[in-house]
């Protein structure tokens, strides 16, 4: 496969769920659970040149916190637990934030390389 050829049948969900390069379909876009590797070992694709910034933690602050908040009234309201069988939302909220920012950085990441998204300029 040449270096610059994507993956051919690869879209950019799979390549995210499986953490996967976009370019060569390698598993070495991720150097932490949410912190990117520097560049593809198997490719030499350089995933410091996309920027994915805050986008994905800001939308998923507003959709985990929208899921854990509803669930927390309507246990609370089904069933009037006890205060602290309330504690277990945060747990809830952390597994869903964390595994929902590795999933959403790996996609932007996979759509600015499938259509090849330069950073934004203003034009004067």
């Amino acid at each position: 496969m040449k270096p610059g050829a994507p993956v051919a049948g690869s879209s950019s969900l799979q390549a995210a769920l499986g953490g996967n390069c976009p370019r060569c379909g390698a598993h070495t876009l991720f150097d932490g659970w949410v912190r990117f590797a520097h560049r593809c070992r198997g490719c030499g694709l350089d995933f410091d040149s996309f920027n994915v910034g805050d986008g994905p933690a800001a939308f998923l602050i507003f959709i985990v916190g929208t899921i854990v908040v509803v669930a927390a009234l309507v246990v609370d309201g089904a069933f009037s637990p006890p205060w602290w069988v309330h504690l277990v939302w945060i747990p809830v909220a952390t597994a869903l934030t964390l595994g929902g920012l590795r999933l959403s950085k790996a996609l932007l990441l996979a759509q600015a390389f499938k259509h090849r998204a330069p950073e934004g300029r203003i034009t004067p």
